[in-house]
């Protein structure tokens, strides 16, 4: 059997994965990279250590009991497809990739972290066809908040902003509230926790400046909502509600510009429940599974299917 290596070393998460293409199914490995208790992140440098000391252990987890053969392998090498942009965390799983294509003597293809996130959720809800059309991806995590035109240029995926966050992206609104809480970092599955122990509906007010948004005003109106004694769930429901309604205005503003073209939301942020049902009930849209939200190397072993098919 023919597989496809996939390998991704974002900001937080190592990430390896297997592609079988005779039956579409992935083995997928994964590991947080850990942050100290009450820091809101790492430095590049932490990255970089902790992604060299954990590649190895998922390689063996991911290659146990293996007895096919790699065809070709897809690795992240920055975090979007614009010139200049760069993380050196990516480098480790560069170094990675280009040892093993060498010494298997595969095809190495390089893919933005951003790209794979589009294939991964595509590929969970099974619409890797929408690859190969015009769509708008929209792309929500700690490091990002972007929608995205998706176009098949010169035969492959190629993106383009459509709009975006002016100040803080939406991951990490979601953690400042949560530290600021007594939440540990990553806190989105904590505060979706939270946030779904208060069950009313609260009203929210969103800044758009043309298609793009502002976020910036829910950590003040959360930093205030503390100080006026307000309970931490109360505090976490208007955050995922303030980012879900801000996600449905830029959506609305998108679909005025380029049209009724299909809608698909990824990113880490992407998996809270809150902020899925509050746009499900708005937008005709389409959601990566939760476990294909957050980072993770799927998307990259599923374009390296589709680059060595073309």
């Amino acid at each position: 059997m023919s597989y496809y290596l996939g390998i991704d070393t974002s900001n937080y998460t190592t990430s390896v994965c297997l592609y079988d293409s005779d039956c579409g199914k992935v083995i997928s490995k994964r590991k947080l990279l850990p942050v100290r208790e009450g820091e809101l992140g790492l430095r590049q440098s932490d990255a970089v250590f902790h992604h060299v000391q954990q590649l190895p252990d998922l390689f063996e987890d991911s290659f146990e009991g293996f007895s096919g053969s790699i065809k070709t392998i897809g690795v992240s090498y920055a975090p979007r497809t614009s010139e200049g942009s760069y993380m050196p965390c990516f480098t480790v799983g560069l170094a990675a990739a280009k040892i093993l294509s060498s010494v298997l003597k595969v095809p190495e293809y390089r893919f933005s972290h951003q790209q794979g996130h589009i294939a991964a959720a595509l590929y969970s809800v099974d619409r890797l066809d929408l690859l190969m059309q015009k769509h708008i991806a929209f792309h929500v995590s700690g490091g990002t908040t972007e929608a995205l035109l998706v176009n098949c240029d010169e035969g492959f995926v190629s993106t383009q902003i459509a709009a975006q966050t002016l100040d803080l992206n939406a991951g990490q609104l979601i953690d400042r509230v949560g530290v600021m809480l007594g939440l540990r970092f990553p806190c989105g599955k904590e505060l979706e926790k939270l946030a779904l122990q208060y069950d009313e509906s609260i009203r929210v007010k969103t800044t758009l400046k043309g298609l793009d948004c502002c976020l910036s005003g829910g950590q003040n109106i959360a930093e205030k909502l503390l100080k006026d004694g307000k309970s931490p769930a109360y505090i976490a429901r208007f955050t995922m509600t303030f980012i879900g309604a801000a996600i449905s205005a830029m959506s609305f503003k998108i679909r005025e510009r380029y049209g009724d073209l299909p809608f698909v939301y990824a990113g880490g942020v992407m998996s809270d429940s809150i902020i899925r049902n509050q746009l499900a009930a708005q937008h005709d849209c389409v959601f990566a599974r939760p476990e294909f939200s957050s980072d993770n190397a799927a998307g990259t072993a599923v374009l390296a299917y589709i680059k060595d098919d073309l």
